[in-house]
């Protein structure tokens, strides 16, 4: 409730932030706002900013099947013919398959703030950002090949396992997984024709933009192979203007034990400040090469306390929505609120603080390793129960059956069937609310599993947030 409460007055400060003259209405185009920005996003449209939204739920029927034919110059052109009409003051989304590049290929388009579409495909594209990193920051960077999706047998040699493949283009850490030796790349590779299909429909929008927008970076039908890395994994979140990098903070992963499958983030980091620091220089290095000069992104990295070793995982030129509330919770930053003022035109720096709510903010992941262990999802009661008890968290419920479930477990080698973002006073905390939250859900504290967990996939498990 007290969240709730404190959104609602942001919003409505917010709205007084964006237009202290005018007295029309301020419309925004949001596009592919869906789960973590659709909830954001709510909260400030019912104090008065109205959206306009287009785009499709990749995850749900019968959305999904607007992938079938989607291209994204299409999209924009068409968006834009939308902004036109309806007056729009900014072009926004934090979707990273296809939201973060159609709103700056729309906003290009119109002349509305945002950076340049180049600059995104230069994140998305792994490889690409992997030959970028190893110019200007090469100890950062990770060693790396480049394998075909087509290639029936693949034998690379001098290859050296284990090792770790992604899909050059994908996201929610869709087919990367660790490779222990050539019989498992094989049979990593060995996809029916469903999924053959189905990798193209994902791939191919993204591929004629890249032909067309930054043709040097190479074909996106390619699998790329880097070294593995264990160790702490953490997010840095930041933006960019015209006075250059700003960062909002770190959120540190917690992993499934003998697992690199996220099992919750925790704010504030517990990362050295000089280690944030050389984190954000590398950002700041890599988004000016690449020209990303207006927009939220996020860094994935791992540190290495031992080494000293900061090595990127990737760029994302997006917010990381799973984690705003939980600024808002420790910092009383609203980043979402912060992203609607640079998309049009405003000072992030601006958007009024609210009262901080915790000392410490987690977002807690529900997950399984089998298909045989996938909770039901909660009842209505159970859910009404869950708002009274926890008035404060946030629910976010994913659970899938049949053949979706069993593509998922495949492609990603776990399934994530529910996420809570809630806050507290300490560590303690966090666990006691996780605890009763799996009480009222009926669902196992997997946030909180000790225990290394049974796993029907080959290969160390690696999965998204």
């Amino acid at each position: 409730m007290l969240l709730a409460l404190t959104s609602t007055i942001e919003a409505f400060c917010f709205i007084i932030f964006l237009e202290p003259i005018k007295s029309f209405i301020m419309r925004i185009g949001l596009l592919f706002d869906i789960d973590y920005d659709a909830v954001a996003h709510r909260q400030i449209e019912n104090a008065g900013i109205e959206f306009d939204r287009a785009g499709f739920d990749l995850f749900r029927y019968p959305s999904k099947f607007g992938m079938v034919s989607f291209d994204f110059s299409r999209f924009a052109r068409q968006q834009a013919k939308r902004a036109r009409k309806l007056r729009w003051q900014g072009v926004l989304s934090h979707n990273e398959l296809y939201g973060a590049l159609s709103a700056a290929l729309t906003a290009e388009i119109i002349g509305l703030p945002g950076t340049t579409p180049e600059s995104v495909l230069a994140c998305q594209h792994k490889l690409y950002a992997r030959r970028v990193l190893e110019k200007i920051c090469p100890a950062e960077n990770l060693y790396h090949q480049t394998l075909c999706w087509h290639q029936d047998q693949p034998v690379i040699e001098g290859l050296i396992y284990p090792c770790y493949v992604k899909p050059i283009r994908a996201t929610f850490s869709v087919l990367a997984r660790r490779i222990d030796n050539s019989e498992e790349l094989r049979r990593y590779m060995d996809f029916s024709w469903r999924e053959r299909w189905i990798m193209k429909q994902l791939i191919n929008p993204f591929d004629r933009i890249i032909r067309e927008r930054l043709p040097h970076a190479g074909s996106a039908h390619q699998l790329i192979i880097e070294e593995p890395l264990n160790g702490p994994q953490y997010n840095l979140d930041g933006f960019v203007d015209h006075r250059g990098l700003h960062v909002l903070g770190v959120v540190d992963a917690v992993m499934h034990p003998g697992t690199q499958a996220f099992q919750r983030w925790e704010l504030p980091s517990h990362l050295p400040t000089s280690v944030v620091r050389r984190a954000a220089d590398v950002a700041k290095s890599f988004l000016a090469e690449v020209g990303f000069t207006h927009g939220f992104f996020s860094l994935e990295f791992f540190y290495d306390k031992i080494t000293n070793r900061l090595s990127v995982i990737e760029f994302n030129p997006r917010l990381s929505s799973q984690f705003s509330d939980l600024y808002q919770r420790v910092y009383g930053l609203n980043p979402h609120a912060m992203a609607m003022a640079l998309a049009t035109g405003r000072d992030p720096l601006q958007v009024p603080r609210t009262e901080p709510t915790a000392r410490i903010a987690a977002s807690l992941v529900w997950r399984t390793f089998s298909e045989h262990e996938v909770p039901p999802a909660p009842s209505s009661l159970a859910r009404q129960s869950f708002a009274q008890a926890l008035p404060d968290a946030r629910l976010f419920v994913f659970t899938k059956s049949g053949h979706a479930l069993k593509r998922e477990l495949k492609w990603l080698g776990s399934h994530r069937y529910g996420v809570v973002n809630l806050g507290g006073q300490d560590a303690d905390d966090i666990e006691a609310q996780s605890a009763l939250a799996s009480t009222l859900l009926g669902w196992p504290n997997a946030p909180y599993a000790l225990a290394p967990l049974t796993q029907e996939v080959s290969g160390a498990v690696w999965a998204a947030c």
